[in-house]
């Protein structure tokens, strides 16, 4: 059953309640944000908090949305945000966990153990932003082929930067794409319409209007 704005919010305001109740020590704040409950803990604390986030009876967060990451270079003393979203499914309760990483050393403990929705994603965020998860089953590339340098998602990844996966033979001083021509896809097709030619089964070609008496008359 669909949850109304006005009951979400409600919802949203009883579960951060009962968040600083069973798990106050863990939050750095807490707040309603646009309609939904959003927490923000430490990284050092993230792997016992999630555990507790599904297992605990009165929270039972038991669907894992999504997890992306939030590059704020030059704008905050944490360069990375990692954001997930959850679902409990049987109170129909929202949360979005922010926590805020270093530049210096972007990790944090795995989920996928807890939730298997997180795998690929987690995988996704490492290869685009770098961020490390502990503890991670199979943390490699996901988008990017192996020998990729770098990190594309990052604000400092060059715009325009290329990495071929072999050295070209005939290196692009711009993008070729722009001088492709295609013959019109209109020659050699057979056009179906009143007024038009008709191309029936046998091949033989009848009028619209001649064509279409005939089925007429068939029917």
């Amino acid at each position: 059953m669909p949850v109304r704005n006005g009951e979400r919010e409600e919802r949203s305001k009883e579960l951060l309640a009962r968040l600083q109740d069973k798990l106050g020590s863990y939050l750095v704040r807490s707040e309603l944000s646009l309609g939904d409950a959003e927490v923000e803990i430490s990284a050092e604390s993230a792997g016992e908090f999630f555990r507790l986030l599904k297992l605990d009876s009165e929270l039972g967060f038991n669907v894992f949305l999504d997890v992306t990451a939030v590059d704020w270079m030059d704008s905050r003393d944490e360069r990375f945000e990692l954001v997930y979203h959850l679902m409990s499914h049987p109170r129909l309760d929202r949360i979005r966990v922010k926590i805020s990483l270093p530049e210096s050393s972007p990790k944090v403990a795995s989920v996928a153990e807890l939730w298997a929705a997180a795998n690929f994603m987690e995988r996704e965020v490492y290869d685009m932003y770098g961020i490390d998860f502990i503890g991670h089953p199979d943390q490699r590339r996901i988008l990017m082929y192996d020998e990729f340098t770098g990190y594309p998602l990052r604000k400092d990844y060059p715009v325009q930067g290329k990495q071929p996966r072999i050295p070209l033979r005939s290196p692009e001083v711009e993008n070729t794409a722009r001088q492709m021509n295609r013959e019109s896809l209109s020659s050699g097709l057979v056009q179906i319409g009143q007024g038009r030619i008709e191309q029936d089964l046998s091949g033989q070609q009848l009028g619209g209007q001649q064509l279409g008496g005939q089925r007429r008359a068939e029917g």
